[in-house]
């Protein structure tokens, strides 16, 4: 069977180069004689593997050397606790809530301390990112909570918060290396990889090295929540999930190739701009994220019958663009166009959004 067009917005479609590397070196990596799969986490061959990861993420995201890089498991959801476990000193944050994943970072923090919430776009169905008035900010928070690329609304922030001397905290899961990052505004980012960098169960967090906490025998963090454990550890504290690290390095390697994040961004704007100019043009499909706010990796659409919408995913499945559903908060469709997508999956799927608008 051919391969079809994966438009998943997580785990999603991964670079064929990558996904051939490893089916090749499957049964035998490198001359070892044997699998990344069964290798030891403390082996020297898987040792490589590990610290070329991260040696390669740093270099393509350009990330000052005083900045940590750790690989944890737990995905994004265990990082809406363990940023206010490490941050929190003073026991208050400040959030924008743009989506349902900044609302549930905002809503595990209040477990911890003070969570402010400064803007909310719940009003419209999180459509669009906000104006923020920068006067309603905390001077005194620990960090400034933000989720940058919103996945099932399909709309990012074209500009981030003036935070002065309170750490900027971005979720990034869904747009990390699609476009180059000034990582030197943040005090932290983060980010799951199953949307842009690899498989799920591997999620990265780069942080600045002088938010890293260190804790007492004594504190009630756990020992798996604090960064400082993983940090003095090289994120090999316990068995990390090594197979994933090295489908992430593979997909590191051919960002590279293609020229880094420059032309990464260069693509995606390409594929990005193919599709919304027909939404725009569309007299049946319309975007619901306000044009300033649409996300350049999620694109959300409707023709505003969900009889019709069930006919367009049945009929595009047979027709080989899968997972095109939108999520099941919102309903619709979405297009999650990360990194690895061609330009032709775009291209195609625009033809045939093209023959049903016709025929329907």
């Amino acid at each position: 069977m051919p391969r079809v067009y994966n438009f998943s917005a997580g785990p999603a479609v991964l670079p064929e180069d990558v996904l051939k590397t490893a089916a090749n070196e499957m049964l035998d990596y490198n001359g070892s004689g044997e699998s990344v799969m069964e290798m030891s986490h403390r082996s020297k061959e898987y040792e490589d593997i590990h610290n070329g990861c991260i040696s390669l993420l740093r270099e393509i995201m350009s990330i000052p050397d005083n900045y940590r890089i750790l690989i944890l498991q737990g995905g994004a959801h265990a990082q809406f606790d363990m940023i206010p476990l490490n941050l929190m000193k003073n026991g208050r944050a400040d959030f924008v809530v743009t989506g349902q994943w900044a609302g549930k970072a905002y809503t595990e923090a209040k477990r911890y301390g003070e969570a402010n919430l400064i803007a909310s776009s719940k009003d419209k169905t999180f459509s669009y990112i906000p104006e923020l008035d920068s006067s309603k900010f905390n001077k005194d928070a620990d960090y400034f909570h933000i989720c940058y690329n919103n996945t099932i609304y399909g709309t990012r922030y074209s500009k981030i918060p003036e935070t002065g001397s309170v750490p900027l905290v971005a979720d990034m899961s869904s747009c990390i290396l699609s476009e180059p990052v000034d990582v030197s505004k943040y005090g932290m980012i983060y980010a799951c990889a199953q949307k842009n960098v690899g498989p799920a169960g591997v999620t990265f967090v780069i942080i600045r090295e002088d938010l890293i906490r260190e804790f007492g025998t004594d504190s009630n963090v756990p020992t798996m929540y604090q960064y400082k454990v993983h940090a003095d550890n090289n994120s090999l504290y316990n068995t990390p999930p090594t197979y994933g690290i090295y489908i992430c390095k593979l997909v590191l390697d051919w960002v590279k190739s293609k020229g880094g994040l420059t032309a990464i961004k260069e693509h995606n704007e390409k594929k990005a701009a193919i599709l919304y100019d027909f939404l725009d043009g569309s007299k049946l499909f319309k975007a619901p994220a306000e044009k300033e706010s649409r996300s350049m990796m999620n694109v959300t659409f409707v023709t505003g019958s969900d009889e019709l919408d069930g006919k367009f995913i049945k009929e595009a499945k047979a027709k080989g663009f899968i997972n095109l559903k939108g999520h099941r908060s919102v309903g619709g469709m979405r297009a999650s166009i990360y990194n690895a997508m061609p330009l032709e999956g775009v291209e195609k799927l625009v033809a045939f959004m093209k023959e049903f608008e016709e025929n329907n």
